[in-house]
């Protein structure tokens, strides 16, 4: 096909960069705020390549790829490329942040934490306002190891997702639609290592993806909002809590039921592990800023040494 002059300046058009360098109210750490938003190194969602971080994302106006670099003078560089460009750019500050109110937040209740919170004075908790994205990787994420996960996300969001557009450092998608969602086969699923419990869920809630969205952002705070999440099938608090980490930067949320997380807090306040009642006993002078907490635990680097060998799951996938 050959194009006409005009129609071979829109395209050129089409795929040119949206660009603006947006001015954080206070100063961001990208890696630690953007970049904890990369579910495994081979994220095709999520790409930290240097200094900058690549973010496949899906649009009302389509996909689109934004990428953040800081600039060095307290601005972060936002380029954006796709039909969905200018929605991914209206997204930045709450990518970075800006809606990440710490008022009330009392690091000097712990060593660590007042040490941890003035050597990481820019970790912000990021919002990407993609509620059913969130969920769906959450869902994902249950009961298995971050490998397997890690693993299951890559393949089926770059099988059924949207190719990223722009120059992206290596190929990327955006994260499918709930309708898609609903209509991928039960072999899918299975080549991906999904099991069925989980995969079942997802496609429950992508029948209701939109109504889900709404429910959970007319909720008054983080407490309606898992009564949302925790009221569909196959969603209990520590599915709840990851979605409303990552899609709406809750400084509060708290996975309980992880399988580590109990441990590393446990360790991290009093030197030794607990279990998950006694890390919200630990946490609890912390109310509000819940998670806040805990990112700066994991920000500290102070981790509770493993004692036995990394687990090897099993694939029981034919091959």
């Amino acid at each position: 096909m050959t194009l006409t002059a005009g129609a071979e300046s829109d395209a050129a058009a089409s795929a040119a960069p949206l660009e603006t360098v947006y001015r954080p109210a206070r100063p961001v750490d990208l890696l630690r705020t953007v970049g904890m938003l990369r579910r495994g190194p081979n994220d095709p969602t999520t790409v930290i390549d240097g200094p900058v971080i690549w973010r496949a994302v899906r649009t009302p106006q389509g996909a689109a790829t934004l990428a953040l670099r800081d600039v060095g003078d307290g601005g972060i560089r936002a380029t954006a490329w796709g039909a969905g460009a200018g929605h991914a750019l209206d997204t930045v500050p709450d990518l970075c942040g800006a809606s990440d109110d710490d008022a009330g937040f009392d690091a000097s209740l712990h060593p660590l934490i007042a040490d941890s919170a003035r050597r990481n004075p820019a970790l912000r908790l990021a919002r990407t306002g993609q509620v059913f994205d969130a969920l769906a990787c959450a869902i994902i994420e249950q009961k298995v190891t971050g490998l397997q996960a890690f693993g299951a996300w890559r393949h089926l969001v770059s099988r059924f997702g949207e190719r990223a557009p722009g120059p992206t450092p290596r190929p990327m998608s955006a994260v499918p639609p709930s309708s898609v969602w609903r209509s991928i086969p039960s072999w899918a699923w299975h080549r991906a290592g999904v099991e069925p419990p989980q995969s079942k869920t997802i496609a429950r809630v992508a029948e209701r993806g939109d109504s889900i969205e709404r429910a959970v952002r007319s909720a008054a705070d983080g407490a309606a909002r898992d009564r949302v999440l925790t009221s569909l099938p196959g969603v209990g608090p520590w599915t709840s809590a990851e979605t409303r980490i990552r899609a709406l930067g809750d400084p509060d949320a708290v996975s309980v039921g992880d399988y580590h997380l109990a441990h590393e807090v446990g360790y991290a306040l009093t030197g030794k592990r607990t279990d998950d009642d006694g890390m919200l006993e630990l946490l609890a002078p912390w109310t509000g800023h819940r998670q806040r907490v805990i990112r700066l635990i994991f920000a500290s680097g102070v981790r509770e040494p493993r004692r036995g060998p990394r687990l090897a799951p099993e694939d029981h996938r034919s091959r």
